[in-house]
């Protein structure tokens, strides 16, 4: 299933905008076998989730306008949002656009989205604020917007996803706790702009405050493994033997990479690495022995695409709703190594 999705990120990576076709999918494990939000929507976002219309009567037009399906987060979510809605809301007729990493291009999307009439946007920004003018111009059209894995400035129908800020913390203290309060940490964080760069920065400022640890280098990296190869190597260079005691990524692609560049350069066993999303092979890792930590943050296109079909229906929905978030690391990582966050 893993690499249908991907393949099909490519797709639309390649493509930039395409309208889901609409022929029978496969019947697989990862969507399951009735309308309901994954292990990680607890018991009151599924119950803020509960589509109180019957899925057959649901038909309207649905937009998804991703920052970037270049990363695994995108590709599955974009990938498995219409294949979800296919199977269960037929009547749901949805778009995919991605943005390929570029604001201006995506508000140009969603633009060409509204021009075409859908009656909800699920968005997930390439940047807070460059996105604003857009949502608010939907907004003020009638259609309904929902925001999914990253926030944007401004008003919307609900916000869906897990808490970066909470993330961020989740990871200080474990980072707190595991070298004893004490210790320079170096940060590899994400794109510039985009929300859950910014919160998972400020929660992990929050988990450390009042300890002995200090940030002795942040960095961007992009969300991505050879930007986080790339930066680990020039802070491995900066920083000699002893002078680095944890890494905390904002992303596991980001962290592969910094694990790389760290093995090659025979520091594995003087650096902790922490890290953000839960993808399978980040639970290998930890299972093997590299990697001490991530905090799970699960793909939202479940919960997206119910909370699109509420909206659709006519159907109030809360302003938040958030999936569950927790810190994975040797001692429980056998509990989600059947069902990873990502």
């Amino acid at each position: 299933m893993k690499a249908r999705l991907m393949a099909l990120g490519l797709a639309l990576l390649a493509a930039g905008c395409t309208a889901v076709p609409r022929e029978e999918g496969p019947v697989t494990a990862e969507l399951g076998d009735r309308l309901a939000p994954s292990v990680y929507c607890g018991t009151e976002c599924r119950s803020q989730l509960a589509l109180h219309a019957d899925p057959s009567t649901v038909h309207c037009s649905v937009g998804v306008s991703w920052n970037s399906t270049a990363f695994p987060y995108g590709a599955r979510t974009t990938g498995m949002f219409p294949e979800f809605a296919r199977k269960f809301l037929p009547g749901m007729k949805v778009t995919v656009a991605d943005a390929q990493g570029d604001a201006g291009a995506q508000v140009s999307q969603v633009s060409d989205m509204l021009a075409k009439g859908v009656k909800v946007l699920v968005i997930s920004p390439q940047d807070a604020a460059a996105l604003r003018g857009v949502v608010a111009q939907a907004t003020r059209s009638g259609v309904k917007v929902i925001t999914a894995d990253r926030q944007v400035d401004g008003n919307v129908s609900s916000y869906i996803g897990s808490d970066n800020v909470e993330a961020g913390v989740t990871d200080g203290k474990a980072v707190v706790k595991a070298l004893g309060g004490r210790g320079s940490v170096v940060e590899l964080s994400g794109s510039l702009g985009a929300s859950p760069t910014i919160t998972r920065g400020s929660g992990f400022r929050k988990g450390i405050a009042g300890s002995g640890l200090r940030i002795i280098a942040t960095q961007t990296a992009n969300y991505k493994r050879a930007d986080g190869l790339q930066v680990m190597e020039d802070m491995l260079q900066r920083f000699g033997r002893g002078q680095i005691q944890a890494v905390y990524s904002h992303n596991d692609q980001m962290t592969f990479g910094a694990l790389q560049a760290i093995r090659e350069a025979g520091r594995q066993n003087e650096i902790k690495v922490f890290s953000v999303d839960g993808e399978a092979e980040a639970l290998h890792r930890i299972s093997a022995g590299p990697l001490t930590a991530t905090v799970g943050y699960p793909l939202v296109a479940k919960e997206a695409a119910i909370a699109a079909a509420k909206l659709c229906a006519g159907e109030p929905l809360a302003p938040r709703i958030k999936l569950e978030s927790t810190l994975i690391d040797r001692d429980n990582v056998g509990q989600f190594l059947d069902r990873p966050p990502q």
